[in-house]
This record gives C-alpha cells, structure tokens and sequence, in this order.
C-alpha cells in the first residue's frame, strides 16, 4: 500500500475516522448496526458504536475486531478496520470478521481516553453485585497525580519521587495503572456500575457471536511501548495451552502481563473478561495489540493533564486547548512512518488470526 493510500486510512477526528468505516464497508455491501449514545460529539456530530459483520452469520470461527476501548486511541484501531474491511472478503472456509468501531465513541470523538461517565472501560468489566476492588496505593497518591494547580508545582513533584523509589518502576505504575473504584473524578476509574459502552459490547457479542465455535480477538490500543512497535499482548486468563496457541499464532514475541514479560500490567476488569462471559460457547485466544507512540515521559505526564483538566476544569482557554492536543498527540503520532508501520503490523495481525483459526481446526 503507496503512504498516500495509507494515510487515507488515519482519520483527523472522531467523524471522519466513522465516515471512513462506514463509506468502506457501503463499498462491500456491507450493513453497519449503529448503537446510538444519545450524546453530542465535540462538533455536535452523532455518537455511536458501529459494528459490521462481514461473513456468514452461522461462522464456526469468528475474528473479533475492536477498536476505541480507550476512546483516543480508536484512530488506530480504525483504521486497522478500515484497510482490513478494503482487503476484501475472508476466502478462509466457516470464517467471519465481527467489526467492533468506536466501542467509547465519546472518547473517541472527544478526544479522551475516559468515557463519559469518567470510566476507564478497560477496568470496568468486574462483577459489580460484590465489594469493588480497593487500591490502596492509588489512595495514597490521588490528590498529587491531580493537583489544584497545573502544571504541578516542584514541591508535589516531589512527593511523589518518595512513592515511586520506594515502590520501584513497577510498583508505581500498578499503583496509577491497576484501576481504582473510589475516586470517581481520578485516573484509571473503573466505575461502580457498568459503563454504557460495556452494556453495549455485550450486547453486540450475544446479538453476533453466540454461533461460534472459535473467536479470535484483536482489541487495538495505543501509548506503551517503543514508537510505532505492535505489541502482542496475551489476553485470556490461561498460560497454558491457551498462551502456545496465541504464540503459534502471532509468534514468539506475545508477552504476558501475569508472566511480567509486557509493558502492561495486569488490570482489573478488561474489556476481553466480558467477552469471555458473553461467548462461554466459544475456545478464544485473544490479544491486545499495544502500538507504542512516545517516551512514557511524555505519555504520562500528557494523560496526567488531561485528567487534571476534567477534574479542575481552567479558564484559560489557551491552557485547555493545549493540554487537549497534547493528549490526543500522545496516543495519535500522524506521521507517515508511525502510521504505516501501525497498518502493516495490524494488517499481518489480522491475517495470522485469520489464518491462526484453521490452523487450529485441522488440528483438532
């Protein structure tokens, strides 16, 4: 694919990135189901979760693919969706694609990772009918990560160096990254019901994926990790068979936040626990394609910002303007290199899940 074809794939914003995807499923003949959220985007355009299938309906073998779980982060994940759907259809036998776009279409288009309930929905797939999960380090350091004035004065700067070498690297960043449930207005908020977007993929998954037998999934994200460098990172609870399967596969290089070979750590509440309750009928071998954009020494601090400006608010409107963008720059390089490298690594991503699924049949 010519750069130019390349970046056609890369949106500038939330509607156009949607315009894309659906103009290119129209161009296969492909019905888009829309999933409304009865919210104004950042330009007042329709908000909604789309979701194309394209394949037969009664597919024993079904690739999932999801993007904006982390709603600034779907520019990626789109377009993966977009190119895949214009490689025309799966010639593999008993094969479907299920499309999953904009999972967190109020992120997306707002350029947050957060939903519009300030939920991280990647922590918000728990059992909410037992005591919410407690993170107790994150307690200690919540007022500190978003102080009253932005940027952070050297003396809070400070106090956190004590937790961080006391917690180690490690430590640290489960600390911030584990997901919390207490503080509704802070980083990585898991919720205290389930979010709209988890109502809705759950939805979609009973509506498209009850028929199948084996799935697939590719959930798309952004911001760890070396630039422009796919991760593949293992996303089913087993480390047995489930893990050698997902290596032979996608190859040696899968990691695993459980093993501590990832740049994640382990989360509470993904995305794919619900994909494993909803399709309890189904073997899955899931991952987490993680592109890397910047240094976390511009990552953290921007998502720092951003979050510091939903909870502060600012009345400097040039401040606010350039936090916003900042963000969005964190998790969304628009440079010819970065997003070539993203669409051939999710391309070859796709077709080994495709090609990973028969494998695995004729072994059987």
């Amino acid at each position: 694919m010519s750069i130019h074809e390349t970046r056609a794939l890369f949106s500038r914003d939330y509607a156009e990135a949607r315009e894309n995807f659906c103009h290119a499923a129209a161009l296969r003949g492909l019905a888009v189901d829309s999933y409304v959220l009865p919210l104004e985007g950042a330009s007042g355009e329709t908000l909604a979760t789309d979701v194309v299938f394209d394949g037969p309906r009664d597919a024993a073998r079904l690739v999932i693919l999801i993007s904006g779980v982390h709603g600034v982060e779907g520019y990626c994940g789109s377009a993966i969706q977009t190119g895949v759907l214009g490689l025309g259809p799966v010639t593999a036998p008993d094969t479907a694609v299920l499309h999953i776009h904009a999972i967190n279409p109020y992120g997306f288009s707002h350029s947050r990772r957060a939903t519009h309930e300030n939920i991280d929905l990647n922590r918000n797939f728990i059992d909410f009918s037992v005591p919410l999960p407690v993170n107790e380090r994150y307690a200690e350091i919540h007022d500190r990560l978003l102080p009253p004035e932005w940027p952070p004065t050297d003396e809070n700067e400070s106090t956190l160096d004590i937790p961080r070498r006391e917690w180690g690297v490690r430590g640290y960043q489960r600390a911030v990254s584990l997901g919390q449930y207490a503080f509704e207005d802070g980083i990585h908020y898991g919720g205290r019901e389930p979010a709209w977007s988890n109502l809705k993929f759950r939805q979609i998954l009973r509506k498209y994926a009850q028929q199948c037998r084996r799935i697939g999934s590719i959930d798309v994200h952004t911001g760890l990790g070396p630039y422009g460098y796919g991760e593949r990172i293992f996303a089913c609870p087993d480390e047995g068979e489930t893990l050698a399967r997902a290596r032979r596969w996608w190859g040696d290089c899968v990691t695993s936040v459980n093993l501590g070979t990832s740049t994640s750590i382990p989360l509470t509440g993904p995305i794919q626990f619900g994909q494993l309750e909803e399709c309890r009928q189904a073997e899955q071998t899931n991952v987490c394609l993680e592109f890397g954009t910047h240094p976390p020494a511009v990552v953290l601090p921007a998502m720092r910002a951003e979050h510091w400006l939903h909870r502060h608010g600012s009345e400097d409107t040039r401040q606010a303007a350039t936090i916003r963008q900042a963000f969005k720059d964190a998790f969304y390089p628009q440079a010819d290199d970065w997003q070539s490298a993203i669409w051939q690594q999710g391309r070859d991503v796709f077709l080994q899940t495709v090609y990973g699924l028969q494998d695995d049949t004729a072994q059987a």
